[in-house]
């Protein structure tokens, strides 16, 4: 059984160049089973899906991008905080030809601008509308939605909504939207997952954002290793091989049997190798310590050859199914 099996939203955020949107979309692939419909929402501007995916950039819409692993149908939306405000103004003041003049004004980066919580309440807000929207009939129109959100660096903040509204309004629309908003987010609903390298910053990060989402009162949902390389040294050797410790001489037979020619140059640089390996793998041993004292769900997934294409996608979508995603 999965480990969230009643998560409607999953908001996945990691430090930058850890793979946090990849991770995203193999987890909207990984959900889509069994003939589930997964939104995949981002909110950054960057078109990080449309790229994956190698599809054209996407427009404010929901569109749908690939099969789930297992049958299922993945969408994508690009939440574009200009249009937001424009489908706000709509939806609560009935005013889209008023909010069409304030874009041509250039009114609509102005207001965003000076209130940046504003922003944070309209991004989060159209996922969330996403997230419990209904279809004809009863039920969820998604059965999940995936948010690739913002870095660490920034995610409680930006998940906060409450806080960075209470200088903007106390009652009104907004105020409204930002408490539906913290419903959701701070609920049983909601889990916000974290990615990570088996390296120091961005564990270190990852461990900041799991207090800083705590203090706040948002719910953490399992830790995503990415990138994680099989090591190819024995365990047992790897202190000596760290510390230069190596057996030239063994290495350069070894070498021979395997019909190479041997020089000095390249065994050392051989020998080199094996030993910023081996400390490498050292290193990630730490961190995967330093991440298992957060006592939270731990999926591992592995470094995809080049870069990653839809197969990798699928790939570590299994992966993600193995681990508790299903």
């Amino acid at each position: 059984m999965s480990r969230f099996a009643g998560v409607k939203l999953h908001v996945v955020s990691g430090k930058g160049g850890t793979g946090k949107t990849t991770v995203a979309a193999a987890l909207a692939l990984a959900l889509a089973s069994e003939g589930r419909h997964v939104l995949l929402t981002e909110v950054e501007g960057r078109q990080g899906i449309a790229q994956l995916f190698d599809t054209a950039p996407l427009p404010y819409e929901e569109r749908r991008i690939a099969s789930g692993v297992g049958g299922g149908e993945v969408y994508a939306l690009a939440v574009d905080p200009e249009a937001a405000l424009l489908e706000y103004l709509e939806m609560f003041y009935n005013l889209r030809r008023a909010g069409s003049a304030l874009k041509k004004l250039g009114a609509i980066d102005f207001a965003t601008t000076i209130a940046p919580g504003l922003r944070d309440v309209l991004l989060t807000g159209k996922v969330m509308e996403a997230a419990t929207r209904e279809r004809r009939g009863g039920g969820r129109l998604y059965d999940a939605v995936v948010l690739d959100a913002p870095p660490t660096g920034r995610i409680a903040r930006f998940l906060n909504v409450n806080s960075e509204v209470a200088g903007l309004a106390r009652m009104g629309p907004v105020r409204q939207q930002a408490d539906s908003v913290m419903n959701l987010l701070r609920s049983s609903r909601t889990a916000v997952h974290l990615v990570t390298l088996l390296e120091e910053m961005p564990v270190q990060e990852t461990v900041d954002a799991v207090t800083e989402l705590g203090e706040v009162g948002l719910p953490t949902g399992a830790v995503l290793v990415n990138m994680v390389r099989e090591p190819l040294l024995p365990a047992a050797s790897l202190d000596d091989i760290a510390a230069g410790r190596i057996d030239t001489g063994e290495l350069a037979r070894g070498l021979k049997r395997a019909g190479l020619d041997i020089t000095d140059t390249l065994v050392s640089a051989l020998a080199g190798e094996a030993a910023d390996h081996a400390g490498r793998v050292l290193l990630e041993r730490r961190e995967r310590t330093t991440l298992g004292e957060l006592k939270l769900p731990m999926v591992e997934l592995p470094l995809l050859p080049g870069s990653a294409e839809l197969s990798g996608l699928y790939e570590l979508a299994r992966r993600l199914q193995a681990g508790g995603f299903a």
